[in-house]
């Protein structure tokens, strides 16, 4: 098992591709994904699914032009389907280019199977209203998206997001995790569970 991280788009947002010896997911493809298919073709990986922590533009540029390429369905929370339908969603905004319009497959939280390791989906709202959380056991890391980052958190003040709701998210879901658990965010340096039970200020006398 391996765990290959690519910062793209223009936003830099942490791509993640978790491969096994023949098959792997992406995490997150925030950009032009040649990078990622080269990646797959030299190591003999063929890619088995997309999976989007959230749908905030930045996450989802090389949604369309990796799905096309691999034929990995994407998949996503249905309660980000707003997103697909405003600038947080779509991009165009701020002078950065629009997201190509794709179609994602619904999934709910729940134990499943990804490219051969089991992974658990935690429904972890706050930073968007249908935010997940994939945590793969034989890893021993959880794909966090906005929720949490190196002794900070997500952004709340865009439609969808609550801080409140983020806050229980983290305590119910992430340190709830063995303390050892790597968290790695779709921005910035990986961290661990242990290390923002302890340090991250958002959640101090946890």
């Amino acid at each position: 098992m391996e765990i290959k991280t690519f910062p793209i788009g223009p936003l830099q947002t942490n791509c993640y591709v978790l491969a096994g010896d023949t098959e792997a997911v992406v995490i997150d493809p925030g950009g032009e994904p040649s990078v990622i298919l080269s990646y797959l073709k030299e190591n003999g990986l063929t890619l088995t699914h997309i999976l989007n922590t959230h749908l905030h533009f930045d996450h989802t540029y090389g949604n369309k032009a990796l799905s096309e390429a691999t034929g990995a369905p994407i998949l996503s929370c249905a309660d980000d389907a707003y997103l697909l339908k405003n600038e947080l969603g779509m991009g165009g905004t701020m002078g950065l280019p629009e997201v190509p319009p794709y179609e994602t497959k619904t999934i709910t939280a729940g134990e499943t199977t990804y490219a051969g390791f089991s992974c658990k989906i935690f429904h972890t709202p706050g930073h968007s209203a249908g935010s997940l959380t994939y945590y793969f056991p034989e890893a021993g890391a959880a794909f966090v998206g906005d929720l949490i980052f190196y002794r900070s958190i997500g952004r709340t003040d865009f439609p969808g997001g609550d801080l409140e709701v983020l806050k229980v998210s983290v305590r119910e879901h992430i340190f709830s995790l063995p303390p050892e658990t790597l968290l790695l965010s779709g921005h910035g340096p990986e961290t661990t569970v242990g290390d923002e039970m302890n340090h991250n200020p958002f959640f101090t006398g946890f």
